[in-house]
């Protein structure tokens, strides 16, 4: 037996997560490892009770070939997932077999994840999630773990790789999806408003409107005028023979005049993210009020549509099957070398790694500047020669 490899998924499902457990695994077994699935993300090292005689089945599973094959082909997770932050637990959850050691409100048990993986015998671990699942995992890293991580979210913001998991697949339903309601838009002449996933970056309403599924975006990283939207929209309405005209609105936009984004609720998760949403249906009401000023005085009314969890459910499509195989194999052979400490990734097309810490204190946005035009509310179509797939998602 050469070494035991742990696997987790954090965060937010998305299509290609199996894909990628499959990867690893196969290779991982073929190569002689033993691979442990980690349930929960960072909360099955958390309930993890380190006692030979207690049943751990919920928190960590021994993988084979016939488990991860069989779950290979569908969407989501079957490890399970959860937004458990370790080095910020709530008193509420935490495990039986922990609550009288720790009483705070907020608690550090990154010394329970680490005699946990010591107990399981886990010599190198892959999570794979966003930021924040890997910003914990970068933390495990500087305490001696060996961690390899595996990029993935719907909206393509984890820095140092131009391609998360999850992305493509999301883009894709984005773009059939709105074509879908475009039918009911058109049938009623109306506009039709779409909020998409992206709470910092605007990468998933950007590429669907390059791409022709929309009229206009509106994107985290540049606060728009609503009149100056209403006005473009009516424009672009009358233009069109079937006289309605498509926005796709990014969950995490402001209007000009907002003080931050729209929520909700004022529930937050371990990492302090509050629960987006409601920018779409805002947009939605004040077009309809504001209509008027610029079509002669008549309103038009609007049909508003969160895609949410349509574009992260079901199965992955064609580049969140191969992308996930790829970036299985990269973690193994960075295993293989003995490498550790490191962010699988892609740049400009090709895959490569950099360091774990890459992900820590920074964020990924699109460079407005260079490729959103803010007086059209439109991507800038210009400039392609060079650009890797996705064209503005690369970090250089």
């Amino acid at each position: 037996m050469r070494s035991t490899i742990g696997i987790l998924t954090g965060g937010g499902d998305v299509p290609g997560l199996n894909p990628a457990i499959r990867a690893v695994t196969f290779r991982a077994l073929r190569e002689g490892h033993r691979v442990l699935g980690i349930r929960r993300g960072w909360g099955g090292l958390v309930d993890l009770v380190p006692d030979r005689n207690a049943d751990n089945n919920d928190n960590v599973q021994l993988l084979t070939e016939e488990r991860v094959n069989r779950a290979g082909r569908t969407g989501g997770t079957f490890l399970h997932t959860s937004r458990t932050r370790p080095s910020h637990l709530p008193k509420a959850l935490l495990p039986r077999h922990l609550q009288d050691k720790y009483k705070e409100d907020i608690n550090d048990v990154t010394p329970e994840v680490l005699a946990n993986l010591d107990f399981l015998g886990i010599d190198y671990l892959i999570p794979i999630g966003g930021d924040d699942t890997l910003s914990y995992g970068a933390h495990l890293h500087e305490k001696g773990v060996p961690v390899v991580a595996i990029p993935k979210t719907m909206d393509n913001d984890v820095p140092g790789t131009d391609y998360c998991i999850g992305f493509s697949t999301c883009v894709t339903r984005t773009i059939e999806l709105t074509h879908k309601l475009r039918t009911t838009a058109g049938s009623h002449e109306r506009f039709l408003v779409i909020e998409v996933f992206g709470r910092y970056a605007g990468y998933t309403a950007l590429l669907p409107t390059m791409a022709g599924a929309a009229n206009r975006c509106v994107i985290p990283e540049h606060t728009f005028n609503i009149e100056a939207l209403t006005d473009l929209l009516v424009h672009d309405r009358d233009r069109n023979p079937s006289r309605y005209s498509v926005v796709l609105v990014s969950e995490g936009a402001q209007m000009k005049g907002d003080e931050a984004m729209s929520f909700e609720s004022e529930e937050t998760d371990q990492f302090g993210h509050r629960k987006l949403g409601g920018i779409g249906d805002r947009v939605a009401n004040a077009l309809k009020e504001l209509s008027p000023k610029f079509n002669q005085g008549r309103r038009v009314n609007v049909l508003s549509q969160r895609l949410g969890y349509l574009v992260r459910c079901g199965e992955p499509d064609a580049l969140d099957s191969i992308v996930p195989m790829a970036f299985g194999n990269l973690a193994l052979d960075l295993i293989d070398a003995g490498t550790s400490g490191r962010l699988v990734a892609i740049h400009d097309g090709h895959y490569d790694s950099v360091p774990i810490e890459t992900i820590v204190g920074t964020k990924k946005a699109v460079d407005v500047e260079k490729y959103y035009n803010t007086d059209r509310l439109r991507p800038k179509y210009k400039a392609f020669g060079g650009m890797p797939l996705f064209i503005m998602t690369s970090d250089t």
